[in-house]
């Protein structure tokens, strides 16, 4: 039975496109969401599969589901449309030519004309789209018409029929929508500068325009023409929300493969997508397990042979994230910078990474210990270890204005806490707040007891505080001739820096990084553990002090009573007969007159 909770698990609140495959891994449906977990685990909420006839059908079908995240809903969107069209899976509706996405179209002519269309013909025009609503071109061209001043007749506009005197200008002229190209009015190199910044807002290249409509607004009002700057705000708000670059689309770009690829020291993942006219028609990702330490760049080149082969790509040219050493006479190979090209490879990047985290994270929970092993062998690489990081202790201070000091150490095993050797100090050499020496006495005592036990010592000491903390601790390791035999570093709280002794500069992990991760687990530990002692201690000092208030009760006779009876409420509620096996006679009723006098009448 299939178990869609752990499908659903690991899918991200991200916009993309989700695929539902059959017992068979025939493909059965395609749908689109701006958050995929959201949308995919609604078909198995009991609300939504009772209502629907259709989706119980299909949800009783489903055995296997895959997705692809893109970066807006407009994406999933058009990426839902192409792959309908390519798969036609039995339970969507089918996608016919004639009711697909609109295109917006400038026109290979003299003087272009801008116009929407549902028909790509390769007549030379530039065309740009699709787009996942009528309404959503058609604002676009609105803002194109109310910004620019564009012909719309079909006038052939040559230079000789202009020369001829062929054509008068008509009423678009009269009301100022038209400049008058046919009368010769407008030249077409000044044309031509209404259609290149078009051509760059369609392309999402708007900064250019903005801040012209900007310097205008500014002319407009100093004039105090706040009319036609209201106008022009408007434009330029709009022309500011808009998005008309979608990542996914781009019809200059007829036909390329796109490969991606992420990997460990064990597996490498490579992401394929097939893009046609602008539009992505086939994803996947491959999983290929290493044999003998592969290259990324083997992986890829053995990659690409195998997903060109399976879809029957002809495509004369492939974008890669590096170069390859392959050579082919009748392929291009990209390594796009900048531009719609980085836009599919950044895409194919996205995928990659997360399929690869989503089997890592699989996998783990099935084979814990894989993910040890990797977190581990992951901190020797980030923080330069010689040996995995099998052992790990991290020591924290505690102190109120300078009293109740005390040190804490906490221990991992594994990446995981061993709480059994996590150990409290009590400081004996310091006096008053001096949070440097008492790193260095905690450190001392716990490294000399190990050595005087014959226990292993770690492989890292992680030290809560900065240069300071970690200096005493040094001392104390050269003390015991041990310093070489472990790394030691120091964390501090402010930007979590990582340092190391002699270093001048801190390290900076990625805040993101597991290792920063395990590392703040364990000051965080050490932190609670050390703090929770120092609460005890601190406690029973304020309690000590109340008893030795007591005629005839000392600091020696504290301790006793506490230990006998646990707690002052105890010693409170205690007879005299019980009082006596701690203290003598006179000390029992100095302690019963006391409470009896504190009491409430």
């Amino acid at each position: 039975m299939f178990d869609y909770k752990s499908a659903i698990k690991n899918i991200p609140h991200k916009p993309g496109v989700y695929q539902y495959y059959d017992v068979h891994e025939e493909l059965i449906y395609i749908g689109k969401a701006k958050d995929l977990k959201n949308r995919v685990n609604s078909y198995f909420n009991g609300d939504n599969y009772k209502v629907n006839a259709k989706t119980r059908v299909l949800v009783s079908k489903i055995n296997k589901i895959t997705f692809t995240i893109v970066d807006t809903e407009i994406d999933a969107w058009l990426l839902e449309n192409s792959l309908i069209k390519k798969h036609q899976p039995r339970y969507n509706v089918m996608l016919k030519d004639d009711k697909t996405y609109p295109w917006i179209v400038i026109k290979n002519e003299k003087f272009p004309r801008i116009q929407y269309t549902r028909r790509l013909v390769k007549d030379g025009s530039k065309y740009l789209g699709p787009y996942p609503s009528v309404g959503m071109m058609h604002s676009i061209l609105g803002l194109i018409k109310d910004t620019y001043q564009l012909r719309t007749c079909n006038l052939q506009l040559t230079p000789e029929n202009i020369r001829a005197k062929k054509f008068k200008v008509c009423l678009e002229y009269q009301i100022g929508n038209c400049k008058g190209p046919c009368e010769a009015l407008q030249s077409e190199n000044d044309y031509n500068v209404f259609i290149e910044e078009i051509k760059d807002i369609l392309s999402g290249k708007i900064y250019t325009v903005l801040k012209a409509l900007k310097e205008e607004i500014n002319q407009e009002s100093a004039l105090l023409n706040f009319e036609a700057a209201h106008r022009l705000q408007r434009k330029y708000e709009l022309l500011e929300k808009y998005q008309s670059k979608s990542t996914i689309v781009n019809s200059s770009i007829t036909e390329v493969d796109v490969f991606s690829i992420a990997s460990d020291e064990k597996i490498g993942f490579v992401n394929y997508l097939k893009v046609m006219h602008g539009t992505i028609i086939q994803t996947q990702t491959l999983e290929i397990k290493k044999k003998l330490d592969e290259s990324d760049e083997e992986l890829l080149s053995i990659a690409i042979s195998e997903f060109r082969t399976r879809f029957q790509s002809q495509s004369k040219e492939i974008i890669v994230p590096f170069d390859l050493e392959l050579d082919d006479a009748n392929v291009k190979f990209t390594v796009p910078k900048q531009g719609e090209k980085k836009k599919l490879l950044e895409l194919s990047q996205k995928n990659v990474h997360f399929f690869r985290k989503d089997r890592i994270d699989q996998y783990e929970k099935l084979n814990p210990e894989f993910r040890t092993d990797r977190l581990l062998t992951q901190m020797q690489k980030d923080l330069r270890l010689i040996e995995l990081p099998r052992h790990i202790e991290c020591f924290d201070n505690s102190n109120f204005q300078g009293d109740y000091p005390v040190s804490a150490i906490v221990v991992f095993k594994d990446a995981k806490p061993s709480k059994k050797d996590y150990r409290h100090f009590n400081v004996k050499t310091v006096e008053g707040p001096n949070d440097f020496a008492t790193m260095e006495e905690a450190v001392y005592r716990r490294y000399k007891r190990l050595l005087e036990e014959g226990e292993p010592l770690p492989q890292l000491v992680i030290i809560d505080g900065g240069k300071g903390q970690l200096s005493s601790a040094v001392k104390s390791l050269k003390k015991l001739e041990i310093f070489n035999q472990l790394t030691v570093i120091g964390i501090a709280k402010r930007l979590e820096e990582l340092y190391y002794p002699g270093d001048q500069y801190p390290l900076y992990l990625d805040k993101k990084s597991e290792t920063l991760k395990i590392i703040q687990q364990l000051r965080d530990e050490a932190h609670r553990f050390g703090i929770t002692f120092h609460r005890k201690k601190r406690d029973q000092g304020t309690l000590k002090t109340e008893l030795e208030l007591i005629e005839g009760i000392g600091k020696t006779s504290a301790d006793n009573l506490l230990k006998h009876f646990k707690s002052v409420k105890k010693i409170k509620e205690a007879e005299e007969t019980e009082l006596l096996k701690v203290v003598n006679t006179k000390q029992a009723k100095a302690i019963l007159n006391f409470f009896q006098q504190k009491s409430p009448l």
